[in-house]
């Protein structure tokens, strides 16, 4: 296991990189990952089970909403500094309770960071080669990080909230090309345990999704979305705006769709048919992949998209390994953006 001193020593060789930014990949395409400042989005209650993917035991109570920030800003150094070094050019920030938004000082936690320390490490992303990019996650399954406004789904202060929320991380981060709303995984199957349980179904869901697409690009922002909803909804692919920049994800080994069918897969075999079936209705892409499952899974994905979509609908890859930004996950995080590194030098070489 990493421990944090071997952290804090990755991250003075971070710092030591300073603010120059790395030889960027030439193909002009996005090569990202998605890192946590904020980890509220996942329950609102404490996790019963003992296992959850690789957590085990005690670690999985971390799952849960907590009253304080549990990020390590040396992890996050020594991460971001990796980044630049392999070339990477894009970090999206999951936020959640991280900030202390101005608008809404109440949904802080201890430990979230005020705005002008948090402008301070975005312009140290940006001296090194990184484009910051905002994520918040609207998904019912995934947004404990609003507190009270989290059972307000849907509703007059909801609606004011999350659109405040919107203009505010379009200020602070000097309006960026996109905002992640994140929208995924918003199931009752996904909701069983907690504790409150809400799930948008039909045109209220799509009242919904297309409200927070027409607050993100008021705010001069363009919107990015999980593509999951897609898998059992395709209607999906005629009514979502092509304006959504869209994150198709699936974290396994296999990509043959009909060796997945075959093995009773089939969902998996949606998941991977995705990329194809957005590209062809006119969707942009950034595909999503991890090392949540396998470590082979990232260099797949570039290679399964590459064949399947068109050069001008592909914008690039994103890493997403779902680990918190702390110490005994940081070896995992660190794995993650060094498979993409590994692609961004086989893509050099070609």
């Amino acid at each position: 296991m990493t421990t944090r001193r071997d952290f804090i020593c990755a991250a003075a060789a971070a710092a030591a990189f300073g603010g120059r930014a790395a030889a960027k990949p030439s193909d002009g395409l996005v090569w990202a990952a998605l890192l946590h400042m904020g980890t509220n989005m996942w329950c609102d209650h404490v996790v019963t089970r003992q296992s959850w993917g690789p957590f085990k035991g005690e670690q999985v109570k971390l799952l849960c909403a907590a009253d304080h920030i549990r990020f390590d800003e040396g992890v996050w150094r020594a991460l971001t500094g990796r980044m630049a070094e392999v070339g990477m050019n894009m970090v999206v920030i999951d936020l959640g309770e991280a900030v202390r938004y101005p608008s809404h000082p109440e949904l802080a936690v201890e430990g979230s960071w005020d705005v002008d320390r948090f402008r301070k490490e975005l312009s140290r992303l940006r001296a090194m080669g990184l484009e910051p990019i905002p994520k918040m996650n609207f998904s019912t399954t995934h947004d404990a990080w609003l507190k009270e406004y989290h059972r307000m789904v849907s509703t007059a202060p909801y609606y004011k909230t999350c659109s405040d929320l919107i203009r505010d991380v379009a200020e602070i981060f000097d309006h960026p090309r996109f905002l992640h709303l994140g929208y995924d995984e918003e199931t009752e199957e996904l909701q069983k345990r907690h504790e409150y349980c809400v799930v948008r179904h039909g045109e209220l869901w799509w009242h919904d999704f297309l409200w927070f697409v027409g607050e993100t690009e008021k705010a001069g922002m363009r919107p990015w979305a999980w593509s999951d909803y897609s898998w059992k909804h395709p209607h999906y692919l005629a009514r979502c705006p092509k304006s959504v920049m869209q994150s198709n994800w699936y974290y396994e080994s296999e990509f043959g769709v009909e060796k997945l069918k075959a093995a009773g897969k089939h969902g998996d075999a949606v998941a991977v048919r995705m990329y194809e079936e957005l590209d062809k209705a006119g969707f942009e892409q950034i595909p999503t992949g991890s090392n949540w499952s396998c470590d082979d899974n990232f260099a797949k994905t570039v290679e399964h998209c590459r064949k399947v979509c068109s050069p001008e609908r592909l914008k690039g890859f994103m890493t997403a390994p779902w680990y918190f930004t702390l110490p005994e996950w940081g070896k995992r995080n660190m794995e993650a953006i060094d498979q993409v590194g590994a692609v961004v030098k086989d893509q050099q070489s070609i």
